[in-house]
């Protein structure tokens, strides 16, 4: 199967990457990262006024009502530059959240707030992502208590979705009562991750879905096709900077690129990432269109971009030789996006494993 870009969605890819290249400077992206706790609100309201925040959230309720194909696309531009938005969780996962676990008058009442970017949501699961730390969450009535860690995208969120063993959702607002949300620095500085903390907090339950297993599945799947589409855009970049640099870097009176190894090297990484879009577009696309296929797809996209994108950071790195290892350079920026990419809502084992037993090769 071939993949293009629709018109909308060429659009779309050339409105978001002519602003992000305006906007977000290296240096502009360094001081966000190293001050502003790897949130810019600016940045992100300037994002949902171009549609950004309600990409996948239903016309009728004043969003682009597109699909995950869309949103791959935005991701994977958000990627190139390292942007410091809460993308995955707040226009992505949480609107899949609302349309397919919450009833229509939580809907009524989400989706334009979402679509304007004034409600940001970041999701969190309480087990079942392969994610490490505490995840023990218990909902008792409208009361939810526990702990989750290593929440992604809490920093600027007026609220936390936490999806529980069951399926079920609980919303709850970030500055409500019962509720510390401790934002700590991690290895990408453009997205800190968060622990939080309930103590018996108020919470809107999302219970309207027939199949609420099947639903945070597809939630969860939704958000690993988003880092797969990140990575390859970080990847794309870092490819992008080690073929510019090599063609700058002056060394035995040559510029490096001349030399056959140099050239070997940006082939390899080349020849690497172009099928990785293919991936990531049909991973897409399944869960849009192929459902029976969704799954397996988002856990193969995730798990090949992951491998492909430590390739593509250690080869990038190199040939930028010892600059390649200074914050000068920036490189290290998209380096460690692609790490916290790999491990986010599972790392490939856990992702191969699960395709694994989704396709009876192993028991689950």
């Amino acid at each position: 199967m071939e993949f293009a870009l629709t018109e909308e969605q060429r659009l779309l890819d050339e409105s978001l990457r002519g602003y992000l290249a305006r906007e977000l400077t290296l240096d502009k992206l360094k001081t966000l990262a190293n001050e502003a706790g790897g949130f810019a609100k600016s940045h992100w309201q300037a994002l949902a006024d171009l549609g950004i925040a309600g990409l996948m959230v239903p016309e009728e309720h004043g969003g682009a009502g597109l699909g995950l194909l869309d949103a791959a696309v935005a991701a994977e531009a958000l990627g190139y530059a390292a942007a410091p938005v809460a993308f995955v969780g707040a226009a992505v996962m949480a609107p899949l959240a609302v349309s397919l676990m919450a009833n229509a008058s939580q809907q009524s009442e989400w989706f334009p707030k979402i679509a304007s970017g004034e409600m940001r949501i970041a999701v969190a699961f309480a087990g079942g992502s392969g994610q490490t730390g505490t995840a023990d969450v218990r909902l008792d009535g409208l009361k939810l208590s526990g702990r989750v860690d290593g929440v992604l995208d809490v920093a600027g969120a007026t609220h936390v979705l936490t999806i529980l063993p069951d399926g079920r959702a609980a919303l709850v607002a970030v500055d409500t009562s019962g509720v510390e949300a401790t934002v700590k620095p991690t290895l990408d500085r453009t997205r800190p991750l968060a622990d939080v903390v309930f103590s018996g907090a108020q919470t809107h339950v999302l219970d309207a879905s027939n199949d609420p297993a099947g639903a945070a599945r597809r939630v969860r799947d939704a958000g690993r096709v988003m880092l797969a589409a990140d990575t390859l855009g970080a990847s794309q970049a870092m490819l992008d900077k080690a073929v510019a640099y090599a063609g700058e870097r002056v060394q035995f009176g040559r510029v490096i690129a001349s030399f056959q190894a140099v050239k070997h090297m940006a082939a390899e990484m080349a020849t690497d990432l172009e099928p990785c879009r293919a991936l990531v577009w049909f991973a897409a696309h399944a869960h849009d269109a192929i459902p029976e296929e969704a799954h397996v797809s988002a856990c193969h996209a995730k798990a090949h971009l992951a491998e492909v994108g430590r390739l593509i950071q250690t080869k990038a790195t190199e040939m930028h030789g010892g600059m390649g290892f200074t914050e000068l350079m920036g490189l290290e920026l998209w380096y460690k996006r692609i790490s916290l990419d790999r491990h986010t809502l599972g790392g490939p084992e856990r992702c191969r494993h699960e395709a694994a037993v989704a396709q009876g090769w192993v028991k689950g």
